[in-house]
């Protein structure tokens, strides 16, 4: 079940919700903020969740943004059904603090999900199990700022039985009226034991509901994937993994936060992060109308201009070669292994400690085949028609790409 996930290497996070209308991230103004986003500011408890009143996202399309995210080469794409501020962007049962008494009306979850199906995308959703909204959570109150890590309001015994009936219907809801899903993508857990989060319960009704479905290593004690946060691991995880990461310093859309990654900084941490055997999920934070913001639309079709010559060595590949093999990312699909170079190239690179007289090809992707050569000791040489060796690979400046490089080595494995 988890194929798709282990060779998609690229899918959209998408942070969104009524807080989106004031230009600040989710729900972490409401609490006072925390050390990891730096571009927030404290806001009013009341006034934080006041825009839930106003939120009237008229521009959004999600069959726009689904082929965006296609064109892009993106996979999958996860949104932001309920994040810790407790607003459901779906209709619910369970609670008026949704879309559905909001002015736009209509079920956002809903039209996400049928307009990244009919693109061949597969579909997340992100629910938190934070909820600072729920009076019986506790919710956050202004007296409770700042954020105090570990010391949270606990609820009554009463209180709690209450908000795990709600957590679970709504759980239940995502996983029955919306077809499909693919991915439940948790966050939130770190503020109660797996014992308060029945987490063992809840997973069993999942996997009830959707088998197939995969969930993130944020349910307290489960997982099938790991998720790293903002950064590539230096060495990867023993399992199925994705880093996720936000094209500037925000998770929901920021205004004022103009710290973007080039759209090359994001190619070379794709790059990176599939030549680890990881799957990249980058963030994009809709205005409160719903339109995609202009400078995370440009780094997209960026991404996907680079990807109509080199999708092949991303989407769909393995872990490449050893790092004393090739001085950067690589990536492998059956006898072809791919070389990315995010450095500019000084007439030529090398590959060490492959098979060199199985080498039939050496080309750049969409463009020419490369001269090569090919070396090992002579000693290596004498009795041995399969000796490991290196690969000299000639190169020059007029030959990159301006953002990262491809060169496809094609062996033959039948030597």
């Amino acid at each position: 079940m988890a194929d798709w996930f282990g060779q998609a290497r690229f899918g959209l996070f998408i942070h969104w919700g009524h807080s989106s209308q004031r230009g600040c991230e989710l729900s972490w103004p409401l609490v006072g903020g925390v050390f990891a986003l730096p571009d927030q500011r404290d806001i009013a408890v009341i006034e934080y969740h006041s825009t839930a009143a106003t939120f009237n996202p008229l521009n959004y399309d999600p069959r726009q943004w689904a082929r965006m995210a296609k064109r892009a080469g993106a996979q999958y794409a996860v949104l932001t059904a309920k994040h810790h501020d407790g607003y459901s962007m779906f209709h619910t049962r369970e609670s008026d603090f949704s879309i559905e008494h909001s002015p736009y009306g209509r079920d956002i979850v809903g039209q996400f999900t049928e307009a990244f199906r009919s693109e061949g995308l597969r579909v997340g959703l992100y629910y938190s199990l934070i909820d600072w909204h729920h009076p019986d959570y506790p919710a956050f109150e202004e007296d409770d700022k700042p954020y105090k890590w570990g010391q949270w309001r606990q609820p009554t015994q009463a209180q709690w039985k209450r908000f795990i009936g709600f957590m679970f219907e709504q759980i239940r809801e995502l996983l029955t009226n919306y077809g499909k899903i693919d991915l439940l993508w948790f966050d939130g857990g770190w503020e109660r034991t797996p014992e308060q989060w029945r987490s063992a319960e809840l997973h069993k009704m999942m996997k009830q509901l959707q088998p197939e479905l995969l969930v993130n290593d944020r349910l307290p004690g489960f997982g099938d994937f790991d998720t790293p946060e903002q950064f590539i691991p230096p060495r990867p995880p023993g399992r199925l993994w994705e880093t996720c990461m936000t094209m500037n310093d925000s998770w929901g859309y920021n205004p004022t936060d103009a710290h973007y990654k080039s759209a090359r900084q994001l190619i070379h941490t794709m790059c990176e992060v599939a030549g680890k055997g990881g799957n990249l999920l980058l963030n994009i934070s809709p205005t409160g109308d719903g339109t995609i913001p202009k400078e995370q639309a440009a780094r997209l079709d960026a991404i996907g201009k680079w990807f109509v010559h080199n999708a092949e060595s991303i989407i769909g590949s393995a872990a490449g070669l050893e790092p004393h093999q090739f001085y950067g990312p690589s990536t492998r699909k059956g006898d072809r292994v791919y070389l990315h170079l995010l450095a500019k190239p000084y007439e030529s690179v090398s590959v060490r400690d492959v098979k060199i007289n199985r080498v039939k090809s050496v080309r750049r992707l969409g463009a020419n085949e490369l001269r090569f050569s090919k070396r090992c000791a002579i000693i290596d040489m004498m009795g041995n028609s399969d000796p490991s060796g290196e690969l000299t690979i000639w190169i020059d400046e007029s030959q990159a790409d301006a953002n990262a490089t491809v060169v496809a080595l094609e062996f033959d494995s039948t030597n």
